[in-house]
């Protein structure tokens, strides 16, 4: 089984039309997706997050994070704290390498979700790029929220039809990062076709 870790967003984009979504073997691999409570917490705490994301507080879907949502031990709570902090730390150090080419620093929050895939044997799901770059620089195993979708597609946990409608949501909500515009017409292209000539 491979852990795959799901930050805010990730959850967010994917978790109202894939169902069920947690906790469910995928792939040669057995990817199985997970959150830490931390999603639940900021979901929460974000008035802006809870007006866009109405649907969050589904009895259905709530019942699924809290049954699939990673417990930790004492110990491996204590592990995660540390790993954060020092990931934290060395965004705060660095803080202009976070903050070019469309990227913005990550959060506590972001740093815990990364200190995860540290402690444990994880890939982190995410779109933000400042994440991408911290775990480049700490050698942790990172996707993009299409290449998810693309393993989901190609393992037949979700049919290209759904794989549509996703794409087709996040655009008209404005909520299609750059990475997944352009894998539409590269990873995707048996669904979306070549990348249009210019």
């Amino acid at each position: 089984m491979t852990l795959v870790l799901l930050d805010t967003n990730a959850y967010l984009r994917l978790a109202k039309r894939i169902k069920p979504m947690l906790g469910v073997k995928f792939g040669q691999k057995d990817y199985v997706l997970t959150i830490l409570k931390d999603v639940e917490d900021e979901v929460h705490r974000s008035a802006r997050l809870k007006f866009h994301f109405p649907w969050f507080s589904n009895l259905e879907l709530t019942a699924e994070r809290f049954a699939q949502s990673i417990k930790l031990s004492r110990d491996e709570q204590e592990k995660l704290k540390a790993a954060a902090s020092v990931l934290h730390g060395w965004v705060l150090a660095n803080a202009a390498s976070y903050t070019s080419l469309g990227r913005s620093p990550p959060s506590p929050t972001d740093c815990r979700v990364l200190a995860f895939g540290q402690i444990r044997t994880a890939i982190v799901v995410t779109d933000d790029l400042g994440m991408h770059q911290l775990a480049k620089d700490f050698e942790i195993a990172v996707w993009h929220g299409h290449e998810l979708l693309k393993k989901m597609l190609t393992a037949k946990a979700v049919n290209a039809d759904l794989v549509r409608e996703i794409f087709e949501a996040l655009e008209a909500n404005g909520d299609l990062p750059p990475t997944w515009r352009h894998s539409r017409h590269t990873a995707f292209t048996k669904l979306f076709g070549p990348p249009p000539k210019t």
